[in-house]
């Protein structure tokens, strides 16, 4: 039966519109996203079999061009799509963090670095630089690969800081494991960090190490 066949509150596009996307299966949210499905399946059933292929709808949000174009009723087009839903979401949390003192907003802060640093399959130093409000004044990955004293720099964080005339910072990195606890090279170069912002008056207000699903921040550990 084609949804156009379902009963009003039933169909996913009513179903939000009257009750909001949290009551939303991720089938129902994936399928108003597909917009149509393919001859002889309905895009809800579509939506079932293509979660169902990819392990959940993280793993298809997250998946390559390549394996993504492979899923039926998908392609270039759709991946241009979704790429761009997932960038305005990146952006809207930003923005959210820019109208104000980012540490007021911790869980926040964590969401936006999250959706940030998550989908990495390399590690990835980045770094969240702030003015003395507290105010973001920009994100900057810095430094990819393995994390650790010999690859992150010191003097190019120092130099990064000065240009943008940030008054503190929030450093970050994740784990492609998936296990955020920090190791004693994350450790050893936070201490280089903060050791040598210090001598430029930049504060290093927090570490966070990005893992799946946990995040783990070096402040709230006592380790800065």
């Amino acid at each position: 039966m084609a949804i156009t066949d379902w009963p009003e509150l039933e169909r996913p596009r009513e179903k939000l519109l009257h009750h909001g996307a949290a009551v939303l299966s991720d089938a129902e949210l994936l399928a108003i996203f597909l917009r149509t499905g393919i001859k002889g399946t309905s895009a809800v059933d579509l939506s079932r079999d293509l979660l169902q292929r990819f392990g959940g709808l993280r793993e298809l949000l997250e998946s390559s061009q390549e394996a993504f174009c492979q899923g039926p009723g998908l392609g270039n087009a759709k991946y241009a799509q979704l790429q761009a839903v997932l960038e305005m979401s990146r952006r809207h949390l930003l923005a959210s963090l820019e109208r104000g003192d980012v540490m007021e907003s911790p869980s926040a802060v964590r969401m936006f670095l999250s959706a940030k640093m998550r989908h990495y399959r390399q590690e990835v130093f980045a770094c969240l630089f702030m003015d003395n409000k507290h105010r973001i004044i920009r994100f900057e990955p810095m430094f990819f690969g393995t994390i650790d004293a010999a690859s992150v720099y010191p003097r190019e964080v120092v130099r990064k800081a000065l240009e943008v005339n940030a008054a503190a910072v929030i450093l970050t990195h994740n784990h492609p494991s998936g296990i955020a606890e920090p190791s004693a090279a994350d450790r050893h170069i936070t201490e280089r960090l903060v050791n040598a912002l210090q001598l430029v008056d930049v504060r290093v207000l927090d570490h966070m190490v990005i893992g799946d699903p946990e995040v783990v921040s070096f402040a709230e550990r006592g380790l800065i």
